[in-house]
């Protein structure tokens, strides 16, 4: 049997194959009413739509800022609790365990609560997480108020995606937005933390992020109200998705896709290079390249380029193809870090790490681009979920290897830790290709 192309106007074609053509047939009459829907919006929807995406950016922007504060304040928190590096560490494990298991609820509950219950709820829970830090507990303490985070941070990364994935119109624009908003928020944390860093009431850091996370439960209730996500989209002139026919449970049909999984598994190694650069190279330009208290805008730099990345980058996304440009990417971001390696100059390693952002930021929403074009829309945020959890895990795995051999071997170790990692990115993104999920069509 002969493949046909299809495609969605969004990227190359891809073949059919014969199990796609009972979804391409089930599906041309919502396909169809979405062309129309989408060329006749309203004022009042595009209005909708702009303080729908407002909201969902602010809440991106807050888990940035909460990934940015840790790395300056790292070591001050070794100085404080007077631990070393593998204890420190736990402050990463344990927020990937409240991920995951958010991650995990969120597969079950999505459909049961409603997407502005659930992102509500995780919000919540970062309101809890800050309350606890801020007057600097004890250490264990101290560090079981990370899961909650973590939990939080899970539910509304899963919402946030799933809801600009299912846009019919510009939604990588509006993902790279979405991720960039991250990028601000990790950008401008380290700014205010690495000040934090140096006062006594270091912990009234996070009175700050409490302040934010209130108004991040307000923005998100009145925007919302605890419609569904269908309910939101139909607000803003978006057609109905399509629904399953499936007699088994969307955490079973989740399971079943190989192309979930390996994308998963991409992510778990993507956001473990992320958070473990900007957990740790303040640490290391302080320990190896004998940099000053300031050391921590270094790790602004890196989430600034980040930021930037996913906006200005979005041109070179579409002229090479998104399939295609993660590769050239990943050789950028390779060749920087041996610079920041081999090249013993703390100006020269600054500015690597911030183009190392830079190369390093478009990645995520490409991924999570991916996903929306191949998930159908009823399994989207359980499967954006999976694949967050994966990536929090690799957050957490990835620093806290980094600790344990910095404990033994001291923080030079790093920069080969992030090169071996780096290098698994175009392997993974082969398989990713190989092993792509039938094409969504709705």
């Amino acid at each position: 049997m002969e493949l046909q192309p299809i495609s969605s106007g969004i990227g190359p074609s891809l073949p059919v194959t014969p199990g796609e053509e009972s979804v391409k047939s089930l599906n041309f009459n919502v396909h169809r009413d979405e062309d129309h829907g989408s060329q006749g919006a309203s004022p009042s929807h595009v209005i909708r739509a702009r303080i729908h995406l407002f909201a969902i950016y602010f809440s991106m922007f807050l888990a940035g800022w909460n990934d940015g504060s840790n790395g300056p304040l790292i070591p001050r928190m070794q100085k404080v609790y007077d631990v070393g590096f593998l204890l420190v560490s736990l402050t990463f494990v344990v927020s990937c365990i409240g991920f995951i298991s958010g991650a995990l609820m969120n597969v079950h509950w999505t459909d049961k609560v409603g997407f502005g219950r659930m992102i509500v709820f995780g919000a919540s829970l970062q309101v809890a997480a800050y309350s606890i830090q801020a007057p600097a507990p004890p250490f264990p303490l101290f560090v079981i108020s990370f899961s909650l985070n973590g939990f939080g941070l899970a539910i509304q990364n899963a919402q946030t995606n799933a809801y600009v994935a299912s846009l019919r119109l510009n939604s990588e624009l509006y993902m790279g937005m979405l991720h960039a908003s991250y990028g601000a928020g990790a950008l401008s944390s380290p700014l205010l933390a690495t000040q934090f860093a140096q006062m006594q009431h270091w912990s009234f850091h996070y009175l700050v992020s409490l302040g934010l996370a209130l108004s991040n439960v307000i923005m998100l209730t009145l925007t919302f109200r605890g419609r569904t996500l269908d309910e939101c989209l139909s607000l803003v002139g978006e057609a109905a998705g399509e629904t399953s026919t499936s007699d088994h449970s969307n955490f079973r049909q989740i399971l079943s896709l190989k192309g979930v999984h390996i994308l998963a598994f991409f992510t778990l190694v993507y956001v473990g290079v992320e958070v473990t650069i900007g957990g740790w190279i303040t640490t290391y330009i302080i320990d190896v390249r004998s940099g000053g208290p300031s050391s921590g805008y270094i790790s602004s730099g890196f989430f600034g380029g980040i930021m930037v990345g996913r906006l200005a980058l979005l041109w070179l996304n579409q002229k090479v193809g998104e399939q295609r440009v993660l590769y050239l990417y990943a050789v950028l971001a390779i060749s920087l870090e041996l610079i920041v390696w081999l090249v013993p100059s703390l100006i020269g390693g600054a500015v690597a790490v911030a183009l190392i952002g830079v190369f390093l930021g478009p990645i995520y929403p490409i991924v999570m681009n991916h996903a929306g074009r191949v998930v159908p829309r009823w399994l989207l945020s359980g499967s954006i979920g999976w694949i967050a959890g994966f990536g929090q895990a690799g957050s957490a795995l990835l620093p806290f290897i980094t600790g344990a051999i910095a404990s033994k071997a001291g923080i030079k170790a790093l920069q080969p830790l992030l090169i071996s990692m780096m290098a698994m990115f175009p392997v993974l993104w082969a398989l990713v290709g190989h092993f792509s999920l039938p094409r969504r069509i709705d």
